[in-house]
C-alpha cells in the first residue's frame, strides 16, 4: 500500500461553485482521474486537501472521502469562529486535519480566521486532529515558538516553501530544529512551487536529505495533483487557468529516485502516513 498525502479534487464549475474571492477559475480534477494516475505508481490511499478557491465549503472534499471510504482522509478549511461544531462530525467521515493558509493570494477570502493559527490549533487539539500549515518559510518561522509550545501535531506543506533559503542558513537551521520536534511533520510535496523552477519535478536533494535526517518517521510524500498553476499565472476570478502540465508518474519516479533507499521510501509512502492519518493495512479497495 502507498499513500499520496497531498491532492486536490475539483468539480466542474457547472456542478459546484468556487468562491467569489478566487484569483482564477480552476478546471475540473475528478477523483476518478486521480485514482487511475495513482494506480500506475501503486498508490491507493489519498489525503485530499481543501484548495483556496473553495474557501470553507468542503462539500467536494467530503463527497470524495465518502467515495474513497477507508482509503481517504481530508484536510479541511474552516472558519474557527463559525464552523467549530462541524469538526467532530467530519472526523467520523475521514477528516484528519485543519488547514491554516497564510500563503495563497486568495487566503484572505477563504474565510474569517482561516489564517488564525492559534484558533485552529486550539480546535484541532480539542477534536483530536492535526493542523496543516501552508506558508513561506519566513512567515512560518514567525510562528515557530507557538508551534513548539503548543505540542499539537502540526504538518508543514510543500517542503516549507523554502524559496532561495538553504538548509545551512540561519532560517534553514531554525526550520530543521522545528522539524526535529516529535509533533512536527513535513509534506515532501510540490518541488515546483518556486518562481525560478515552476515545472521542476525533482526534489532539492540537499533539503530532502536534511528533512529525512531529522524526521525520517515524520515525512510524507504528496503530488499536489492536479498541480496548481503559479500565482503569477492567475488571471482573475473569471479566467480559467489550466493546471501545470506535469506528469504524475515522472513526479513520483523522480522523488523515488532521489530518496533511493527502499526502506526509507516505504516509510514515506506508507508507514508514516498510516501513522499520521490513521490508515490501516487491512483497508479494502472500492
Amino acid at each position: 500500500m502507498r499513500c499520496d498525502s497531498h491532492v486536490h479534487v475539483v468539480a466542474p464549475v457547472t456542478e459546484h461553485p468556487q468562491i467569489e474571492g478566487r484569483t482564477f477559475v480552476a478546471e475540473a480534477a475528478p477523483l476518478e482521474a486521480l485514482a487511475k494516475l495513482g494506480a500506475t505508481c501503486g498508490i491507493d490511499h489519498f489525503v485530499i486537501t481543501q484548495p483556496s478557491f473553495y474557501g470553507t465549503d468542503n462539500t467536494v472534499l467530503l463527497q470524495s472521502l465518502k467515495k474513497l471510504g477507508g482509503r481517504g482522509r481530508g484536510v479541511v478549511v474552516i472558519d474557527p469562529y463559525r464552523d467549530a461544531t462541524l469538526i467532530k462530525e467530519w472526523r467520523s467521515e475521514g477528516v484528519a486535519g485543519l488547514r491554516a493558509n497564510i500563503y495563497s493570494p486568495a487566503a484572505s477570502a477563504v474565510g474569517h480566521g482561516s489564517d488564525d493559527l492559534r484558533a485552529l490549533t486550539a480546535l484541532a487539539d480539542d477534536a483530536g486532529l492535526h493542523v496543516e500549515i501552508i506558508s513561506p518559510i519566513e512567515r512560518l518561522l514567525e510562528h515557530a515558538d507557538f508551534i513548539i509550545d503548543s505540542g499539537v501535531t502540526t504538518v508543514i506543506d510543500h517542503y516549507a516553501l523554502y524559496g532561495d533559503i538553504r538548509p545551512d542558513s540561519r532560517s534553514g537551521q531554525k526550520l530543521l530544529t522545528l522539524l526535529s520536534l516529535p509533533h512536527v511533520w513535513m509534506k515532501l510535496s510540490s518541488p515546483y512551487r518556486h518562481a525560478s523552477t515552476p515545472m521542476n519535478t525533482e526534489p532539492d536533494r540537499e533539503w530532502l536529505e536534511a528533512f529525512l535526517a531529522v524526521a525520517p518517521g515524520r515525512c510524507v510524500w504528496g503530488s499536489d495533483w492536479p498541480h496548481p498553476p503559479p500565482h503569477d499565472a492567475h488571471g482573475g476570478p473569471n479566467v480559467t487557468v489550466p493546471w501545470r502540465p506535469l506528469s504524475y508518474r515522472r513526479l513520483f519516479d523522480d522523488f523515488a529516485r532521489a530518496v533511493g533507499d527502499q526502506d526509507s521510501l516505504g516509510r514515506i509512502l506508507w508507514g508514516n502516513p498510516a501513522k499520521l492519518y490513521g490508515f490501516v493495512a487491512s483497508t479494502t479497495k472500492h
